[in-house]
């Protein structure tokens, strides 16, 4: 598969030169990376800072990419997934997808009834699943990967 066929325009274009278009990088990713820590520990201040510690990390780590081995948005994943997982050494207890509930809702006392049933049915759900599958489902949902790109970045 062509890098052009996996990634956006732009983010592709900078892939052949020196040294990449980091505001582009920040403007293409920040809703793939914010969204992947969105979906693993719900909506809080800690995913913003989570956000921002990955972007910090892959520009501290830029020279060390190697096109070669992946591609940036896998790259980029990768140190927000180690992230994640650093994130969840420090904690003793992990954040409830419950946390999300409190959040302002737009429409009907029935729509958000039924939202709210549904989010607290997921929240069990999820719960119930392995560590690994819930990541999984964060890659897929929360950053937007293709399965193509989840299994490079998991390594299945």
């Amino acid at each position: 598969m062509a890098p052009d066929d996996a990634m956006p325009g732009r983010l592709a274009r900078w892939l052949t030169a020196a040294e990449p278009d980091w505001d582009a990088v920040y403007a293409e990713q920040l809703p793939r990376v914010y969204n992947f820590f969105r979906y693993r520990f719900g909506a809080s201040a800690d995913v913003e800072d989570l956000t921002a510690r990955t972007f910090e990390k892959a520009w501290r780590a830029r020279s060390g990419y190697r096109r070669d081995l992946a591609g940036f948005s896998t790259w980029l994943l990768s140190i927000a997934r180690n992230v994640a997982a650093d994130y969840c050494r420090s904690r003793k207890p992990t954040l409830a997808l419950d946390d999300s509930l409190g959040l302002a809702a737009s429409g009907t006392p029935e729509t958000e009834a039924a939202q709210k049933s549904d989010a607290e049915r997921l929240a069990r759900l999820m719960a119930e699943l392995p560590e690994r599958e819930r990541e999984l489902i964060a890659l897929k949902y929360g950053a937007g990967l293709t399965n193509r790109a989840i299994a490079k970045a998991s390594g299945l």
